[in-house]
């Protein structure tokens, strides 16, 4: 029953390299009718603006608004009162907890002064509106308001505008709850194509941002994708990802459970095993196959482990830091003795998980760090989203005298090598005559 559930792969056997390939190849290929349906609805949406956003919102929400429907603050701060009180605690300890470690992600300006009174430096602003995309619908995603929103308010974003769907007029209070303590300033209750069209371009009641962030399905990536350079994204997500280097030591029940815990994301989830300990991977697949009856979501995590889950046994350590590098997962918990000894030996991992205790889940809600980060191998270039994402940064040049002759004679020497005489003179200009 086991085999069935989760594969098993040994690193020295012969084929493995391809085998690995094979399982970290996520097809992201978005579909025809998909790419032709979102930019028909971009296009849509960017002319006819509100018309055409209470159309599709009616269509594909099962609503029947007759304007593009905002929630006044006082509305959801209202909304937000009607949680459980433990729930509505949870989500104030995990804003601070955001809050406090985003704060220390602050980029200040900065400037220096040469000898001959050149000033050189580099100024820092926020950007002045931010879009967050919260998904609607299937669940509830409140950890996702503060993730996204949070570090938006933490580098100085003047207004974070946060559109939600809200299928047959349900709107979860809890989402709500999240965007009144994370500082949202507006609130629509739109979602899909047609809500990353409006963020990007503007309706007439729909402000345009300069930036949108948060996740969504295939649509609302697509769309993201489609306007991008009109607007900043934060990422093009692949599937959740979870990746357990294991010297054998762990409970196999809390290994089986940090597998499952991106495994019930969705199908396309993958989360893999490594250890050097062939009993620790038996006791493990023992684990998962007892565990996996009694989870909610146990279809959805047999049909992610049975495509993309696999338990690896590796040679040794070194050979499972090597392998983690070259997976570059999105999360990577290092379940061993010694975390730290191995901790410089990681170059590309979103987010890192030290010791036996820390459980990748307490990532997603509220340790501190961001849990938007890079997926699909994407950690070998990108970070976890933070606050540096909604800041931008200016060049600053301020020549003295005596600097704008030194300097212009460089510029016009170059300038003339590349044949922009223009530009050789608009600098030489400024260098006094012998």
């Amino acid at each position: 029953m086991t085999a069935e559930l989760i594969r098993r792969l040994d690193a020295d056997a012969p084929g493995f390299d391809a085998e690995l390939a094979a399982l970290l190849a996520w097809d992201d290929d978005t579909r025809p009718e998909v790419v032709e349906a979102v930019r028909g609805i971009l296009a849509d949406v960017r002319r006819r603006g509100d018309a055409a956003l209470v159309e599709y919102t009616n269509r594909f929400d099962r609503r029947q608004v007759a304007d593009a429907r905002e929630l006044e603050l006082r509305d959801f701060a209202s909304h937000a009162r009607g949680i459980p009180d433990e729930l509505g605690a949870a989500l104030g300890a995990a804003a601070d907890r955001v809050r406090a470690y985003h704060e220390r992600q602050k980029v200040e300006s900065w400037d220096y002064r040469e000898a001959d009174g050149t000033v050189l430096g580099q100024q820092v602003r926020p950007l002045d509106r931010v879009g967050i995309y919260v998904p609607g619908g299937k669940a509830a995603y409140p950890s996702s308001v503060l993730m996204n929103a949070i570090p938006a308010k933490v580098a100085g974003v003047a207004e974070v505008v946060m559109v939600v769907p809200a299928p047959d007029d349900a709107l979860e209070p809890v989402v709500l709850a999240a965007a009144a303590i994370a500082g949202v300033d507006r609130l629509f209750t739109i979602g899909g194509a047609q809500a990353i069209a409006a963020l990007a371009y503007g309706t007439q009641t729909v402000p345009a941002v300069d930036k949108i962030v948060g996740p969504g399905n295939i649509y609302v990536a697509t769309a993201k994708s489609m306007v991008f350079g009109r607007v900043g994204i934060d990422m093009i997500a692949g599937p959740s990802e979870i990746l357990v280097v294991c010297d054998g030591a762990t409970d196999p029940d809390w290994i089986a459970m940090d597998l499952f815990s991106q495994a019930e994301h969705d199908e396309q989830a993958q989360s893999i095993l490594l250890s050097p300990d062939q009993a620790c991977l038996d006791a493990v697949a023992a684990s998962i196959a007892r565990l996996l009856p009694d989870m909610p979501r146990a279809a959805i995590i047999r049909q992610a482990l049975g495509r993309r889950g696999a338990l690896v046994k590796v040679r040794d350590m070194p050979q499972a830091i090597a392998l983690a590098n070259r997976i570059a997962p999105e999360h990577l918990e290092l379940s061993v003795a010694e975390p730290r000894r191995w901790l410089p030996e990681i170059r590309h991992a979103g987010a890192i998980f030290l010791g036996r205790y820390t459980a990748e889940a307490l990532g997603d809600y509220c340790a501190g760090p961001n849990h938007v980060l890079p997926t699909a191998g994407s950690a070998r270039f990108s970070s976890p989203l933070g606050v540096y994402d909604f800041q931008k940064r200016s060049s600053i040049i301020e020549c003295s005298a005596d600097g704008a002759a030194v300097l212009g004679r460089v510029a016009g020497t170059l300038a003339r090598g590349e044949g922009l005489v223009a530009h050789a003179r608009s600098a030489e200009f400024r260098v006094p005559k012998p």
